[in-house]
C-alpha cells in the first residue's frame, strides 16, 4: 500500500470540517513533508509522529513521504492529526496488516474509511487530550452516521457524551495498532460519572443526564437569604421566566449583586440538546469548572477587553459572551466597562451569536446569553439614599449614567431600582426558596414552548401580534404609554414579551392592564 487515507477534523470555531489525511510513500532520498494549509503545529507533528512511531516499536520507513491535509484551502491547526498522519504512515510502510482484508465477516472491527481519527502524540507514542472532542463528536454524529470516533481516553470520555455516537478511548499508539489488526480491541467510551468535563474534578453526575431533579440540586437554594427586596425578586422571577435582561440600580451593599447571583438557581435546568452546546463551548476553551446540565455564570472584570468579552484574537477563541451561551452574564458595576466593550454587547443581544471576521474568513459563535448588569446611581454611590449624602455634582450624575448608550438600554428589558432596605430587616422572615420559585419559572418556561417553542425573551417580532393579545383596557394603556413617552419601536416590542411573560406567570392566555402596567414600570430609568 502506498497510499493510504483516514478521515479526521479540524476545528473553525465550534464546528468540525472533514479533513481526510492522506499519506503516501514514494522511492527517493528520505523526507517527509506535510502540505494542505498546516500552521506550525501540525507542521511539527513530523518530529512528534517520528518519535512515537519509534517509541512505539516500529520502524519509520525511508523514503520520501508526503503528506496532504485535505480539502488544500481550510487552515489547519494543534497536533490532534497526530494520529492519523501516524496511522497513515504505518499503513503506507507495510507495518499495520488490516484483518478485515483478508477476513470480510469480522464484525468487531470498523472499516477504515468509517473512521474519524483524531489525537496528539506524545513523543513515547502516549495520547493526549485534544480541544473540542464534543464539538468534533456533535459534527461526527450529524454528518457521518454510523461513523467510529477514535480519540485519546480523556476526550473520548467527553465525547461520549453525543447520544447515538460510537467513540473508543485509546492510550497510546500502540493501542490502536493493536485494534486495527485484530489482537486487543480498544473499549468503547462511557460518559464519566461525574458531571465536570475536566478529568480529576469530581462532583455527583445524575444517573440520565435529564433527570430534572437531580440537576436542579447542583444548584444551591439561596434565594431564601434574601430578605425583603419583594419589587427587586418579583423581577428577577420575571427575568427567569421569559429570559429578558435585567438592570438592578441602587447604592452600595443595598444587594445588586446578591440578587444577581440567585437567578442560576431559579432557572429551568438545560436541556439534553443545551447541555451538548454548552459542553462543546467548556471542552473547546478548556473550562476547568463546566458541569455537566448546569447552567453557566460568567462575570468578568470590568477592565475586560472587547477581545476577552466577545471573542477574538490571532486564532479566533470564544469570548465571555459565548462561555455564558444558555447560562448568565453577570457584568456588575456596568458604565465601568469600555465603552466599546458596551457597544459590542448590542449585536448578540439582538441576534444571540458573535461573527468574527477576518480578511480570509468568518468564524461564529453562539451567544444565546441572558444578561443581567448593576450599576450604581453615581459615581460615589450615594444618589436617593435616605441618609447618606451623596457628593456628585448633578452634570457628574449625568455624565456617569450616560456611559450606558440609548441603544444599550433599549435592548435591556427590565431596570429596577432597588431601595436600601428596611432597618429591621434581620428581623423579617425568610423568603420564598429558589425551588419554589423555580417551579412556577419552568411552569411558565413550558407554557412559552407549547405555544411557540420559544422562550418570551426571543420571540420574533412578526409573531407579537398574534401571540400577545391584548384585551380592551390593555391595549388603551398601552398606547396612553407610548403617545406619551415616545417609546421606540424596539422598546414596545419588549414590553410586550414582558407583559407576555407577566401573563404567563399568572397563568392566563391573554394579556391585560396589570400586566402592561408592570411592563411599562420595568422600562422607567430613575434617576
Amino acid at each position: 500500500m502506498t497510499l493510504a487515507v483516514l478521515m479526521s477534523r479540524s476545528l473553525v470555531g465550534l464546528n468540525a470540517p472533514v479533513v481526510r489525511v492522506e499519506t503516501h510513500l514514494a522511492n527517493g532520498l528520505p523526507a517527509f513533508n506535510i502540505v494542505g494549509l498546516a500552521d506550525a503545529e501540525v507542521r511539527e507533528s513530523r518530529d512528534r509522529v517520528r518519535a512515537a512511531i519509534q517509541s512505539s516499536g516500529f520502524s519509520f520507513p525511508a523514503g520520501r513521504l508526503t503528506v496532504n491535509l485535505s480539502p488544500a484551502d481550510l487552515p489547519k491547526e494543534s497536533g490532534r492529526f497526530d494520529l492519523p498522519i501516524a496511522l497513515g504512515v504505518l499503513l503506507v510502510s507495510g507495518q499495520i496488516e488490516l484483518p478485515e482484508m483478508t477476513n470480510k465477516n469480522n464484525s468487531e472491527l470498523s472499516e477504515l474509511y468509517q473512521w474519524v481519527v483524531a489525537g496528539e502524540l506524545s513523543l513515547s507514542g502516549v495520547l493526549v487530550p485534544i480541544a473540542g472532542a464534543v464539538s468534533i463528536a456533535l459534527s461526527v454524529a450529524r454528518g457521518q452516521p454510523g461513523a467510529t470516533l477514535v480519540l485519546p481516553t480523556e476526550s473520548a470520555s467527553q465525547a461520549a457524551f453525543v447520544p447515538g455516537l460510537k467513540v473508543l478511548g485509546a492510550t497510546s499508539l500502540s493501542d490502536v495498532v493493536l485494534h486495527l489488526m485484530g489482537k486487543q480491541l480498544l473499549n468503547r467510551a462511557l460518559a464519566p460519572t461525574s458531571c465536570s468535563l475536566h478529568p480529576g474534578h469530581q462532583i455527583a453526575h445524575p444517573a440520565r443526564p435529564d433527570d430534572l431533579k437531580a440537576r436542579s440540586a447542583m444548584v444551591p437554594d439561596c434565594l431564601s437569604d434574601v430578605r425583603g427586596q419583594l419589587i427587586a425578586r418579583r423581577a428577577l422571577e420575571v427575568a427567569a421566566a421569559g429570559g429578558h435582561s435585567l438592570m438592578l440600580i441602587g447604592t452600595p451593599g443595598v444587594g445588586k449583586s446578591m440578587l444577581a447571583r440567585r437567578l442560576p438557581g431559579i432557572l429551568p435546568p438545560l436541556t439534553d440538546s443545551e447541555a451538548l452546546e454548552v459542553a462543546s463551548i467548556a471542552a473547546f476553551t478548556g473550562l476547568k469548572d463546566s458541569n455537566w446540565g448546569v447552567r453557566p455564570f460568567r462575570s468578568p472584570h470590568h477592565c475586560a477587553s472587547p477581545a476577552a468579552m466577545i471573542g477574538g484574537g490571532a486564532k479566533p477563541r470564544p469570548g465571555e459572551v459565548t462561555l455564558a451561551h444558555k447560562g448568565v452574564l453577570f457584568m456588575d458595576e456596568m458604565p465601568e466597562f469600555d465603552r466599546k466593550v458596551l457597544e459590542a454587547l448590542r449585536e448578540p443581544l439582538e441576534t444571540r451569536e458573535v461573527a468574527i471576521a477576518r480578511a480570509h474568513s468568518k468564524i461564529e459563535f453562539p451567544a444565546d446569553f441572558q444578561l443581567i448588569a448593576a450599576m450604581n446611581p453615581c459615581p460615589c454611590g450615594w444618589h436617593g439614599h435616605s441618609v447618606k449624602a451623596c457628593s456628585c455634582r448633578r452634570d457628574e450624575i449625568d455624565r456617569y449614567q450616560n456611559r450606558l448608550s440609548g441603544p444599550l438600554m433599549d435592548r435591556i428589558d427590565l431596570t429596577v431600582q432597588i431601595t436600601e432596605t428596611e432597618s429591621s430587616w434581620i428581623d423579617l422572615p425568610a423568603g420564598e426558596t429558589s425551588e419554589v420559585v423555580r417551579a412556577r419559572v419552568a411552569i411558565a418556561r413550558q407554557r412559552q414552548y407549547a405555544r411557540q417553542d420559544c422562550q418570551n425573551s426571543h420571540l420574533p417580532a412578526g409573531r407579537i401580534r398574534d401571540l400577545c393579545v391584548l384585551n380592551g383596557q390593555a391595549a388603551s394603556l398601552l398606547s396612553k404609554v407610548i403617545h406619551t413617552y415616545r417609546l421606540s419601536a424596539r422598546s414596545i416590542e419588549r414590553m410586550h414579551r414582558v407583559a407576555r411573560t407577566c401573563a404567563d406567570l399568572q397563568g392566563v392566555d391573554g394579556i391585560f392592564a396589570e400586566h402592561i402596567s408592570e411592563a411599562f414600570q420595568y422600562r422607567m430609568r430613575t434617576g
